[in-house]
This record gives C-alpha cells, sequence and structure tokens, in this order.
C-alpha cells in the first residue's frame, strides 16, 4: 500500500467522530477499493487500529507474553523489560519528529496535554500505563515509558515453584488469610507484588465478598465475588477525577468482607489505614520499597500527602497493620523473602522480623513463637523431600480483636 492510500484511510477514519474500531477500519478498506488478500487486510487493520487507538509501533511488544515495560528512548530505539530484563527490540523510529508526534497521540488519547508548555505527563490507554517527555526537557530527545498491567490469576502453589521453601512459604500466607489479618506487600517494580496479592486472594473463602480498588485494574484473582474500582484522571480542565482515596471511603458502603487496595501510593493510605481501624480485618495492599526497614518511611511519606504527621501514621499504622511480605525479584524468579511484624513503639514504627529468607531457606527470626504461635517451628516443615504442608488450625488473631 503506498504512503498516499494509507494518510487518506487515515484521514477518513479521523474525521468522524465514531469510535475507530476494527469494523469501521475494514469498512474503510473496502472501501477504498483496495485489491488484498485476507491476511494482508487484516495486517493492515491491526496496523491502522495500533496507530489511532493503540500504541502504534510499541504495540507488537506491549502484547507479547512476559512484557512489563516498552520503553522509546531518546535516539527513538524501542526497548522491553520483562522475564528476560532489559532488551533491545532492533526496531527504532525513522525520526525525532516521529517519536514526538507518537507521544503527543498516546497523551491525547489518554485525555492529556503534552506540548512545549506542558512537556511531562501521564495516562492510561486501556490497560497501559504511559508517560511521555518531550525535549528540551528529556536531552537526548522525546521519550515514551509504557507500563503493561496484566491481570495475574496464578495460584499459590503455581507461583510457589520458582520459591525458596515453598513449603514454609504456603501455610504461613494462608494462616495470613485464615485468621484475616491485615497486610501489605512490599517490594520493588517488577518483583511480583501484584501477582502474589492476586494468587492470595484466591485462597480467601467463596463466601466472602472482595472489594478491589485500584489506579488501573490489574488484579485478576480466581474468586467467585470480586468487584474492582478503578480511579479516573481529570480532563484537561482538571475536572472530573476520581481519586484512590475517595474510591477507598466508596468500599465502606459497600459491605466488603475484604478491603484490597492494588497499590498505595499516596494520601489514600489515610483512608485505608482509617478503614482497617474500624472493623475491617482481613485487608491488604502494596507498596513500593526496597527493603522491610524502608517501608516505616514510605508510610509516613504517604501519610503526609493525606495530611497526617508521622505519629499520627505511626499510632495508626501499628493499631491496623499486622504484617509486611516483602518480595524480590532474583533473576527470573519472582519470591516472598521476609515476613514482619508491623508494630508502633517508642514513637516509631517497628519492622520485627518473623521469617527471612537465606541462599537457601526461610529462616525463623526473633518474633516467630510470637507471631504464629499455632504453626509448628519451620524445620519441621522442611521434611527431606518433603513438598508443603498442610493448612494449620484456625487460631487466635495475632492482635486481639477489639
Amino acid at each position: 500500500m503506498r504512503t498516499e492510500q494509507l494518510e487518506a484511510l487515515r484521514d477518513k477514519l479521523t474525521t468522524s467522530a465514531e469510535p475507530v474500531t476494527a469494523a469501521r477500519i475494514a469498512e474503510a478498506v473496502r472501501s477504498e477499493g483496495l485489491a488484498l488478500g485476507s491476511g494482508t487486510t487484516q495486517q493492515l487493520v491491526k496496523k491502522l487500529r495500533d496507530e489511532l487507538v493503540g500504541l502504534g509501533p510499541l504495540q507488537q511488544f506491549a502484547e507479547q507474553p512476559g512484557i512489563t515495560d516498552v520503553v522509546l528512548d531518546g535516539h527513538g530505539e524501542i526497548w522491553t523489560d520483562g522475564d528476560g530484563g532489559l532488551r533491545s527490540t532492533g526496531v527504532r523510529l525513522e525520526s525525532e519528529e516521529q517519536s514526538r508526534a507518537l507521544a503527543r497521540r498516546l497523551i491525547s488519547v489518554a485525555g492529556g496535554r503534552l506540548d512545549e508548555g506542558h512537556p511531562c505527563a501521564d495516562g492510561r490507554i486501556g490497560t497501559y500505563r504511559v508517560h511521555a517527555v518531550l525535549p528540551p526537557v528529556a536531552v537526548e530527545g522525546t521519550m515514551i515509558s509504557v507500563r503493561v498491567a496484566r491481570g495475574s490469576s496464578a495460584t499459590l502453589e503455581q507461583l510457589a515453584t520458582q520459591w525458596i521453601s515453598p513449603q514454609v512459604w504456603l501455610p504461613v500466607l494462608r494462616y495470613l488469610i485464615r485468621q484475616r489479618m491485615n497486610y501489605l506487600i512490599s517490594g520493588a517494580t517488577g518483583s511480583g507484588k501484584t501477582s502474589l496479592l492476586a494468587a492470595m486472594l484466591t485462597e480467601v473463602p467463596a463466601t466472602e465478598r472482595i472489594i478491589v480498588v485500584e489506579d488501573t485494574a490489574e488484579l485478576m484473582p480466581e474468586h467467585p465475588h470480586v468487584l474492582h474500582l478503578q480511579g479516573r484522571q481529570g480532563n484537561i480542565e482538571g475536572t472530573g477525577q476520581v481519586g484512590m482515596g475517595q474510591l477507598v471511603r466508596e468500599t465502606l458502603r459497600m459491605r466488603p468482607d475484604r478491603l484490597i487496595v492494588g497499590e498505595c501510593r499516596g494520601g489514600e493510605l489515610r483512608d485505608f489505614l482509617t478503614a482497617m481501624n474500624t472493623g475491617h480485618h482481613g485487608a491488604g495492599g502494596t507498596l513500593h520499597a526496597n527493603s522491610p526497614h524502608a517501608v516505616p518511611a514510605r508510610l509516613i511519606a504517604m501519610g503526609a500527602l493525606g495530611g497526617l504527621s508521622p505519629e499520627t501514621v505511626g499510632l495508626q499504622a501499628g493499631a491496623a497493620l499486622d504484617a509486611v511480605i516483602h518480595v524480590e525479584r532474583r533473576g527470573s524468579s519472582r519470591l516472598p523473602v521476609a515476613l514482619s511484624a508491623l508494630t508502633y513503639q517508642d514513637g516509631a514504627i517497628r519492622m520485627r522480623p518473623v521469617l527471612t529468607v537465606t541462599h537457601d531457606a526461610a529462616e525463623p527470626q526473633e518474633e516467630w513463637d510470637r507471631f504464629f504461635a499455632d504453626l509448628p517451628h519451620p524445620r519441621m516443615m522442611l521434611p527431606p523431600g518433603g513438598a508443603g504442608g498442610d493448612f494449620p488450625a484456625a487460631g487466635p488473631r495475632h492482635r486481639e480483636e477489639e
């Protein structure tokens, strides 16, 4: 197909107020009288749709299995990150003008603004998070970063095939769920926080109602009663925004058995802690942190965005949260490496180690016996050639019910 024919098709599709769908694109191709085979037509329809409402040249890489990020660097080269780490695709855009046009279109589709007066912007297109920066802020050239939000439906047993001492971790995590403890899963970007949270939710009894609050819907656990609330950005004028904090407050009127915040990263922490301190047990969520010891500082920083003082954050978090599970990415594996009990003592948030992964085993720490009174010692869960202990009997909560 010649370039002028492709441009004519683009113009025909974009001048109408109707949504650009595959059916409309196929009809436009037929109306142009183009003699194309069925395979070629399908390829053309996909290319046009990617360029008009998708990610353009980045789309094909975002759709590949295992890819978590697609980035365009300032030299026009496309890179991907995922199971195999950061890699160049070998594909390069033709010019800076093409990169800039792509960035502007993506942000426009996401409902944002990107120009010389507003050179940095982000937004969402479907399940993709898009961020773009224009020169001169982007020194080498226009940069685009796309985060691929993939729903995970793996079970704990499936994830545990990558873990160290799964025979210990499986009964521990199930104990947290069954005892309705409030927990957070911490870790760096791409460490498997969302996948672990989704897998833990599959262990929730089918008779319970789970309400999930997320900025972008990612959590898709195999459970018969999961409801999702998704945040919404404001338009160019800044109106119409629905923030995470508001959504957390809305869930309290929706009879949740389990309140889940997909990712805590701002002032919504205030509402989440309030919910956990007013009788909502079994709540969970994730947050970014490089280590368990970094969690207190992250909580204080997020609480400050919600107008809470460090002391208030400490008091609320110490009363609300039972445990923090820290996960890491080691090579191609994503696994839990530490479990800590969270308390507030002597004016500070304390992370007390319960279980820590060394190079080849999960080792109990000083808080094990107090935290897991009903679980056997971890060394008893690791018989030679054993494969994961049975689900522990129900026992008292780590923190006494009020």
